[in-house]
């Protein structure tokens, strides 16, 4: 048995699983070197702590809660650095912002080249957010879990993915503006020293 801690067993765990383990693991991190270094200390945590595992629920749910908790407490440690500086956007980046938060803010991409610009405005500023947040707008509105589904995965409650995604939401919201008025103050400086050289 795999909890006993029989080798042969837990290889045939990490064989199985490895799939849903990377899968999570990249929705915290873009870059593949630290999907696999937090996939690693995920198995390292399965295989110290699979002897606590009762049997209630999935060997799966259970090792996404494992990655999902490992994850966010990489990230956190990652965070104890100053707080990151959103950057000031181009100017192709600046225009789309401003037009996509007026009324046309519903609209379908037409090309894919717009597309690519929404993904990277929506990366830097979910790179801005706490972990917590990061991780629930990434499973409620990324990945349209149900907040039932978000609970199971995290081992928060329901009530706390609710509150979570609100403030979240409302945190993200803040950050877009932000950008966009740095952008904007940005853009303004560089027509200004156009101007006067």
């Amino acid at each position: 048995m795999a909890n006993d801690g029989d080798e042969a067993a837990f290889a045939e765990i990490v064989r199985r699983f490895s799939p849903r383990v990377f899968h999570t693991a990249s929705r915290f991190f873009r870059q593949p070197e630290l999907v696999e270094e937090a996939a690693q200390e995920v198995f390292l945590k399965a295989f110290t702590e699979l002897k606590n595992y009762e049997g209630r629920g999935s060997l799966e749910g259970w090792l996404t809660r494992v990655t999902t908790h490992t994850c966010l407490n990489l990230l956190r440690s990652a965070r104890r650095r100053p707080q990151y500086e959103i950057s000031p956007l181009t100017e192709d980046e600046a225009v789309w912002l401003e037009s996509h938060l007026s009324e046309q803010a519903n609209e379908k991409f037409e090309s894919d080249e717009r597309k690519m610009v929404a993904a990277d405005l929506v990366d830097r500023v979910i790179d801005t957010l706490q972990p917590d947040d990061r991780l629930v707008l990434m499973l409620v509105d990324g990945e349209d879990n149900s907040v039932k589904e978000v609970a199971e995965m995290t081992g928060w409650s329901e009530s706390k993915v609710k509150v979570q995604a609100f403030r979240a939401r409302r945190r993200m919201r803040s950050a877009v503006e932000e950008l966009l008025s740095k952008s904007k103050n940005y853009l303004q400086e560089a027509v200004k020293g156009k101007k006067s050289s």
